[in-house]
């Protein structure tokens, strides 16, 4: 009954009820008592964190939809039907999937927590990826996979400059240069690593056909893992003050007056819903990807525009909310983290990482994503990268980014794939 805080989940609201009901030990049935009392304690803590977690946000009515797809999938044939409730289904579970991580970024500091929000953002990402390229769907995993990127970049970061621009109108919004510019550089990195595929294919110059840019791309995925990992290295270690956002110089120096948000719920609870939906996200991922080409036939959609427009809406939403939220707030360093530094993860480690997981299942996976679609990430770069150069922010700014975001979804739409599906 001693055991540490640390040593026991919901170790503090445990201790305290078990200290209170030692008082009513009588006739030597202390550990009985103490016993009820502690399986009566977790009961109420279970309850009210399925109670915070699950019923204080309306987007969670949506949560239905996911079994209701598995229902239709059983009994019909509707595969946009499918696809539909399967999207609406783990829409409000990647957003928990964010609240939960941002709780659990209570814990942390402004640059842990937004590498948490876009690693556990990204979750959903990287499961859906998984399960396509189980399936063989090579392309599905290429276009989502951008889509990601593309919407991060513009519509995420474009929306939270809006609303922070528009929140706070009398003033423009600084953030963390420094590690803007890096993160520019790294996703600059990133658009190196799948344009030259790209041109060798385009340009009929490899030395041996079909070969040589396979085997390019799956050395340069492992080069991009290596400098993700000094990234972390470098982000987290070595120049951690390089990475101090403006909230935390406030803080050191007493300028800071909204200090008293406090989490919802704790750090182990954030932990074991952060496995229970990435669990349930696992499940209904299967029947999304499942769905995708049976959708865009009953819909007449191209999949290009699906797997690039549609599918990450449902795996950014997550991002979306956060970092909103922290933008209005004026907590732009870790919008920034979550948007910037959630496109950074996935061109940096998940493209990467299929391409290596293709490379151990035999799957012939590479960095080519077509001329148009690499086209269309580095003009997104480019654009983002001037965004960021200033370190300040403001609405005008958002709204141009979700302005060209559009165009690029405009442009999905009247695209035909040059490469199959499958």
């Amino acid at each position: 009954m001693h055991k540490s805080e640390d040593e026991v989940p919901f170790g503090r609201e445990i201790a305290f009820h078990q200290s209170e009901s030692t008082v009513v030990d009588v006739h030597g049935s202390h550990s009985r008592v103490l016993q009820a009392a502690h399986n009566e304690t977790l009961a109420a803590i279970i309850y009210r964190s399925i109670q915070v977690v699950v019923f204080s946000n309306r987007f969670n009515l949506l949560i239905p939809f996911g079994p209701l797809a598995i229902l239709v999938e059983k009994l019909t044939d509707h595969h946009g039907w499918v696809f539909a409730l399967s999207l609406l289904g783990i829409m409000p579970l990647a957003e928990r999937l964010g609240y939960a991580t941002e709780q659990l970024a209570f814990y942390t500091g402004d640059t842990v927590g937004g590498l948490l929000n876009a690693t556990f953002g990204n979750a959903t990402e990287l499961i859906i990826s998984l399960y396509a390229l189980k399936s063989g769907l090579i392309r599905i995993v290429q276009l989502s996979l951008l889509g990601s990127i593309l919407s991060n970049m513009l519509l995420v970061l474009g929306c939270a400059f809006l609303c922070g621009g528009i929140v706070f109108h009398k003033k423009e919004q600084v953030f963390n240069k420094a590690a803007a510019t890096v993160n520019s550089g790294l996703l600059l990195m990133a658009v190196m690593g799948l344009l030259f595929p790209a041109v060798l294919h385009y340009t009929h110059t490899e030395m041996h056909f079909g070969k040589s840019e396979l085997a390019l791309s799956r050395f340069s995925s492992c080069v991009m893992l290596v400098a993700y990992a000094a990234y972390l290295f470098f982000q987290l270690k070595s120049q951690k003050s390089l990475y101090v956002s403006v909230n935390e110089d406030e803080i050191q120096t007493g300028n800071n007056s909204n200090n008293d948000e406090s989490p919802d719920i704790s750090k182990w609870e954030s932990i074991i819903w952060l496995s229970v939906l990435t669990a349930w996200i696992s499940i209904l991922s299967e029947y999304l990807v499942g769905a995708i080409e049976g959708a865009s036939t009953s819909w007449n959609i191209p999949v290009a525009f699906i797997s690039v427009i549609l599918l990450p809406l449902v795996g950014n939403a997550a991002e979306h909310g956060s970092a909103i939220m922290f933008a209005m707030k004026d907590k732009l360093d870790i919008s920034l983290g979550v948007a910037i530094g959630s496109s950074t993860q996935i061109s940096m480690f998940l493209i990467p990482f299929c391409v290596v997981v293709a490379w151990i299942m035999g799957i012939p996976m590479d960095l080519n994503f077509q001329l148009f679609e690499t086209a269309a990430l580095f003009l997104t770069v480019i654009v983002v990268a001037f965004m960021l150069q200033e370190g300040t922010a403001n609405y005008f700014k958002g709204l141009m980014l979700v302005l060209c975001y559009l165009i690029v979804a405009a442009s999905f739409y009247v695209h035909v794939d040059s490469q199959p599906v499958d």
